[in-house]
């Protein structure tokens, strides 16, 4: 296993790659499932041999506020339906971390649950903020988990500029699931966990 990276290069190197994510022109994106909460479009990764998602929804809350749910800290355990244990294991500064997290088992578990250690950053971006990660292959992995990773990935939260206390809200996920798995179950899974991203952070937001 690495050691922990140097983390600021880490950290441009991030927010560099989710900005050319953000400046992906729409045809090269294909929807993958739409609710009433959020649109979820998929591309061929450049990463690995899965897709980068997209998914895209308003969000009735202020930007801040908002990022403070989804980035690494109190709030996340508490509402994401996915995520069953979170510690931080480095912190870099206030904005920067790494952290190992679990998740629960997906598709009557035929997506048995999984461990990550990811590096964490959150940045201002335009009149909003970035929260952006990477996985690390950093620590011992925990027994009756499969270790997942994920490529460069990240969150962009801005206001409406109609209506500043609305925020539009844009992930860009690609998860190498690993394991024995079918395509065709990972992409019914990222489609149906992004979507219910946003319908649980709504809720949360709500209480």
């Amino acid at each position: 296993m690495d050691l922990l990276p140097d983390s600021a290069p880490l950290a441009t190197k991030l927010q560099n790659t989710l900005i050319q994510y953000h400046n992906i022109g729409d045809s090269e994106w294909r929807v993958a499932k739409r609710t009433k909460d959020a649109t979820v479009w998929r591309k061929p990764s450049e990463e690995f041999s899965g897709y980068l998602y997209k998914a895209q929804g308003v969000v009735e809350d202020v930007t801040n506020r908002i990022v403070d749910h989804i980035r690494p800290g109190p709030y996340r355990l508490d509402w994401d339906s996915l995520m069953t244990s979170m510690d931080i294991v480095e912190t870099f500064g206030e904005n920067c971390c790494v952290m190992r997290y679990t998740t629960a088992g997906q598709l009557w578990n035929i997506v048995a649950p999984r461990e990550f250690v990811d590096f964490s950053y959150t940045t201002c971006y335009e009149d909003g903020l970035l929260s952006c990660g990477i996985s690390l292959d950093y620590g011992e992995l925990r027994p009756n988990f499969v270790r997942g990773f994920n490529h460069p990935c990240g969150w962009f939260c801005v206001p409406l500029k109609d209506h500043p206390s609305h925020s539009l809200l844009t992930g860009y996920i690609q998860t190498d699931l690993r394991g024995m798995l079918p395509q065709s179950a990972v992409d019914t899974a990222m489609a149906s966990t992004l979507t219910n991203f946003y319908s649980d952070l709504k809720k949360a937001l709500k209480t």
